[in-house]
């Protein structure tokens, strides 16, 4: 039988534990590796899904492209714009008020209502100046009849005069006489003038064609001509015009149109510029610039058949300044902006997208004019630039044809 020293039993009691410390180990770094590469192909699949390679390298190949939306550059004409935020102001508002003192008998009109130029508004008792015609009437016949005794007289003293039966004196006198009755007879006809004219002011007309305000005063008050508040407020409506301002520095084309006799078209636009309220003409502008603002009030005149602008609304004026014609257009949408300048994402033939530098001309609504960079029938993409690199696939889709995941 052989015996082995109680040394090496102690040995290989203190090996056992080792190898199995050591067989756990490898397991544990066996089982990262395979989570690690698992990680690094789902990362791998996602960025073939979509994900962004790191800026200046291309984007890998992939089987499907990405769905994009697209339109064509095409060639046509663009307007050049001023624009500023303005407010419709009237071209003429009356504050209807008696001229007049007297109780207002009538009130013809309804609020609101629109009114034109010589319509009856009300009516104040016109019996007090009726009376007073009435007297310088009478005053006036009186005076008629004296006149005409008065000159009868003259008559028979120059007749007598020419006798040497009466002193000449006595004719001088009664042709004086005859005078100051003439005289008599104008006042008097001025006075019933004066109440003629009365009588007329007693019914109260719209001196303007317009919109009529909310009453002031109802019937049965005593009104006078001295009242501060008048019986209503008429406002033109058409038409109306808008007074915005415009930068200094705009100013120069805006009057070397004018000094040429070119008449300027103006649109005006509701707040969010998305409705057009109406289409006018640059009447005028301001005689100086504000100092504060550094701008200039332009007045615009629109027809305002159709009520589209209402006194003191906040619009969005456009002056449409000069056409730019045959340039090429593309959506605004389609403009990107890196550190290096603006550029858009070109579709080429064989589905991959390029970037394209391009020199911005001038925006009008959605649309943007391209200086240079473009030719007329360049696809480029309006949606889902976002998720695109220089060399992506893409699946260019028409607007409207189908959703791009992830618009741009």
């Amino acid at each position: 039988m052989t015996f082995e020293p109680d040394g090496e039993k102690d040995d290989m009691q203190e090996r056992s534990p080792s190898r199995a410390l050591l067989r756990r180990r490898w397991i544990w770094l066996l089982a990262a590796g395979l989570i690690g590469i698992g990680v690094y192909v789902a990362h791998v699949t996602k960025a073939g899904n979509g994900a962004a390679p790191p800026p200046g390298q291309k984007a890998p190949a992939s089987p499907v492209g990405l769905p994009v939306v697209a339109v064509a550059a095409k060639q046509g004409d663009i307007g050049i714009y001023v624009t500023g935020l303005g407010s419709v102001t009237p071209l003429n508002t009356v504050t209807v008020k008696t001229r007049v003192d007297g109780e207002l008998m009538k009130v013809l009109f309804e609020e609101g209502q629109i009114v034109k130029s010589g319509n009856l508004l009300a009516e104040i008792d016109p019996r007090p100046f009726e009376v007073q015609l009435m007297q310088a009437e009478g005053q006036m016949a009186r005076d008629e009849a004296q006149l005409k005794n008065a000159r009868v007289d003259l008559e028979r003293f120059e007749l007598l005069a020419g006798e040497d039966s009466i002193a000449t004196q006595q004719v001088d006198t009664q042709k004086y006489l005859v005078r100051q009755l003439e005289g008599a007879l104008k006042v008097d006809q001025g006075q019933i003038d004066n109440a003629k004219l009365q009588l007329t002011y007693s019914r109260i007309t719209a001196p303007i064609s317009g919109r009529i305000g909310l009453r002031q005063v109802d019937p049965g008050n005593i009104v006078h001509a001295s009242d501060t508040t008048g019986l209503a407020v008429i406002t033109q409506l058409e038409p109306i015009a808008v007074i915005f301002p415009i930068p200094e520095d705009n100013l120069p084309p805006v009057l070397e149109k004018l000094k040429t006799g070119e008449r300027l078209p103006v649109e005006a636009y509701d707040r969010d510029q998305r409705r057009k309220l109406a289409t006018g003409h640059l009447l005028t502008v301001d005689n100086q610039i504000d100092p504060a603002t550094g701008t200039v009030r332009l007045k615009a005149v629109f027809p305002n058949q159709d009520g589209g602008l209402f006194p003191n609304q906040f619009v969005n004026a456009r002056l449409l300044l000069d056409v730019k014609r045959g340039t090429i257009i593309v959506p605004v949408a389609a403009l990107q902006r890196s550190p290096q300048g603006t550029f858009v994402y070109l579709v080429k033939a064989d589905q991959t997208v390029a970037l394209r530098p391009v020199s911005v001309g001038p925006t009008e609504g959605d649309n943007v004019s391209i200086a240079e960079g473009l030719a007329p029938g360049d696809l480029v993409v309006v949606e889902g630039a976002e998720r695109l690199r220089e060399g992506s696939k893409v699946a260019p889709q028409p607007p409207g044809g189908g959703n791009s995941h992830g618009g741009g």
